[in-house]
């Protein structure tokens, strides 16, 4: 039986911007030669933005295949590998603390991805127009007040506040 995952927002914390660099610096050392750069997204990479308390991010590698005969590496940093995930020429790895509370999400592309191209655009965007910023935690802090148990419910009701800022973020 799996259990509804709680949807918490929480103000943004100074402190996940020092959790990023750790978290990076392990992968790092842990990929070697295959990780080209490991970026910081998702909400908890914009500065004043509220966010679900999880550290997105964003890992490119060399080839998928170099990742895929490393994985063991990154398994052993406390992360579990769930393949592609739903997107198609990813790799996704999520890690959760000692009670089972998710704290990590890892999403690998091959360098220079769309989607490496899309997320780090997002972001930007975000920290660029810091009312565009407040405005998308807002909407976060009362979705998630709405859809408290339903992660999906949350995710799809922020689509097309996404989509929107994605796509003017994309055409700078």
């Amino acid at each position: 039986m799996t259990h509804p995952e709680v949807v918490r927002v929480v103000p943004w914390d100074p402190v996940w911007a020092a959790q990023f660099e750790a978290e990076r610096d392990r992968l790092r050392r842990a990929l070697e030669g295959v990780a080209v750069a490991v970026h910081h997204v998702g909400s908890t990479a914009v500065p004043g933005l509220a966010a679900k308390p999880i550290l997105d991010l964003l890992l490119e590698v060399s080839d998928l295949a170099s990742l895929d005969a490393r994985a063991g590496a990154v398994e052993a940093l406390g992360y579990a590998a769930m393949g592609e995930y739903g997107i198609p020429g990813r790799r996704y790895f999520r890690r959760d603390d000692a009670q089972g509370v998710r704290t990590h999400h890892v999403h690998a592309f091959r360098a220079g991805d769309e989607h490496v191209v899309r997320h780090l655009a997002f972001r930007d965007h975000l920290v660029a127009h810091p009312a565009v910023a407040r405005d998308y935690g807002a909407l976060k802090l009362a979705l998630a007040a709405r859809h408290p148990g339903d992660s999906r419910a949350y995710t799809g009701a922020k689509d097309a506040f996404v989509r929107e800022h994605l796509a003017r973020a994309l055409t700078r």
